[in-house]
């Protein structure tokens, strides 16, 4: 992202020198075409008729990103990222303790996105984590010889994923394009955590395995209730 930006840049330069304009001006393609403005000015330059190099581009630019980072010290210390994402979540379900089966009502998701270019998608992201997380939460199980296909081995459904409520936190990160973070494990990771935490405080049972199956959840009733 940031090597995109980078370039576009450079581009953006490179085009308003060929246009001997400042940086003021606004740059629009239209068609093979390309419109500078620049306050009353306005210019059209028909890129058909400009000299191509050997990829038929008549401009082009090139940038690459190397994130800053530091290796761990002795006492693993240092900076092995350049940027982090932050998240919270919270589940909200209900467990039938006879039957061990688990109802989820809400889950609310609060992300560190950086800077949200297109909220719309930055939530889309959200909600796809979040039903990766529900599947490793409550379903998701491989067993050799068992659940081997989709019949046997469930992933979530949207009848599966509950009402999400997310919450785009932005605080503009100087490594991110635009200030932009990426949005992607750090959506899925909180969630199982929260919903088995939400399980053990409806039921008071800790279940140690994931996925949180009815079996699993029976089992860590019985348990608790035989340490009475």
């Amino acid at each position: 992202g940031k090597a995109a930006e980078k370039a576009g840049r450079a581009l953006r330069e490179t085009m308003l020198r060929f246009a001997n304009v400042s940086e003021k001006a606004a740059i629009a393609l239209e068609g093979a075409s390309l419109i500078i403005r620049e306050g009353e000015a306005t210019r059209h330059i028909d890129l058909s008729t400009l000299k191509s190099d050997a990829d038929g581009l008549v401009f082009r630019a090139e940038e690459s990103y190397d994130p800053p980072t530091l290796p761990l010290d002795a006492w693993g210390q240092g900076k092995p990222y350049a940027v982090y994402g932050y998240g919270a979540q919270i589940a909200e379900l209900e467990v039938d303790l006879k039957l061990g089966t688990v109802k989820l009502i809400k889950i609310t998701a609060a992300h560190d996105v950086g800077k949200a270019i297109n909220p719309l998608l930055a939530e889309g992201q959200i909600e796809g984590g979040i039903a990766q997380g529900i599947g490793m939460a409550l379903m998701e199980e491989y067993i050799p010889g068992r659940t081997e296909n989709l019949h046997d081995y469930l992933i979530p459904t949207i009848g599966d994923v509950p009402p999400i409520e997310t919450i785009l936190i932005e605080v503009p990160d100087p490594e991110g394009p635009f200030g932009a973070k990426g949005l992607g494990e750090h959506v899925l990771i909180p969630t199982a955590p929260a919903i088995l935490n939400a399980i053990r405080h409806a039921t008071g049972a800790l279940v140690s395995k994931i996925p949180a199956t009815p079996s699993r959840i029976r089992a860590a009733i019985r348990d608790k209730e035989a340490r009475r």
